[in-house]
């Protein structure tokens, strides 16, 4: 009787060991689902609750936006001090993955190549879109910018930015908007794309020290504007506005940071 005992109880060990492991799996998928889904109670947004001028109050994480001193986007104004040496653009194709994840749509590239500034190599990681653009010259918004997002070998983030105008029909871009993917999925395109196709003709460009534009709104962010502005359709900029109708942090103080020219 002892022997049949200790089985029976090994046994109910077992199944409240299972149940409780299921039920933490739970918890944890929920958890990840809130912090992605559009109904978390602390979900960062660009209207609302949610909106920009609160999201250094929704998490702890989240205190740089609201107490950074180096905060991204910036207001570009006037005539920039001192002269940055030029940017190597070194893309490459690649397969690409395209995400709706929410807050914008943002192309993932495995191996895209990168650029090479000051002796430091980045490597592009993913881009995507914000309208208008968060980024201002001399008090100007335009339609759209991409930011293409960097990492160096030491972790370190850098970040180019293409800004759009209304004119011809973008055909890097073609294929892309033609599988602007809805939120929560994934497209895939059929083609590899080369970010180089992205780039405007003049490669001159705005540096500056800044951040994240979305939270966390981490700092010691390299940012390079690039200052002639690429063409969009309209037709393009409305799919991308179905989807989002506006994605844009406001400008923020530029403090007593020094914006390069070149």
């Amino acid at each position: 009787m002892n022997i049949r005992f200790s089985k029976i109880s090994l046994l109910c060990a077992g199944l409240l060991a299972i149940t409780t492991l299921g039920s933490h799996a739970a918890d944890h998928a929920a958890k990840a689902t809130d912090q992605h889904g559009s109904h978390g109670a602390k979900h960062w947004s660009y209207s609302g609750e949610g909106a920009p001028a609160n999201w250094g109050n929704l998490e702890p994480g989240f205190s740089l936006c609201r107490l950074g001193k180096q905060q991204s986007p910036v207001d570009i104004q006037g005539q920039g001090s001192g002269k940055p040496a030029p940017i190597e653009f070194a893309y490459t194709a690649s397969s690409a993955e395209v995400v709706n994840n929410g807050h914008t749509v943002q192309i993932n590239l495995p191996s895209a190549g990168g650029f090479r500034l000051d002796g430091t190599e980045f490597k592009l990681a993913q881009f995507h879109f914000h309208t208008p653009s968060e980024e201002k010259i001399r008090g100007v918004a335009y339609p759209m910018v991409a930011h293409l997002v960097h990492k160096s070998a030491a972790g370190n983030l850098a970040v180019v930015a293409v800004l759009f105008e209304l004119g011809d029909e973008n055909q890097a871009l073609k294929e892309l908007f033609a599988k602007l993917p809805a939120n929560g999925q994934t497209a895939h395109l059929s083609n590899a794309f080369n970010v180089s196709d992205l780039l405007p003709a003049y490669k001159g460009y705005y540096k500056f020290m800044g951040s994240l534009t979305t939270p966390p709104c981490t700092e010691n962010v390299q940012w390079q504007i690039l200052k002639q502005r690429v063409e969009i359709s309209k037709e393009q900029l409305e799919a991308f506005r179905k989807l989002y109708k506006m994605n844009a942090r406001p400008v923020q103080p530029l403090n007593q940071r020094k914006v390069e020219e070149s």
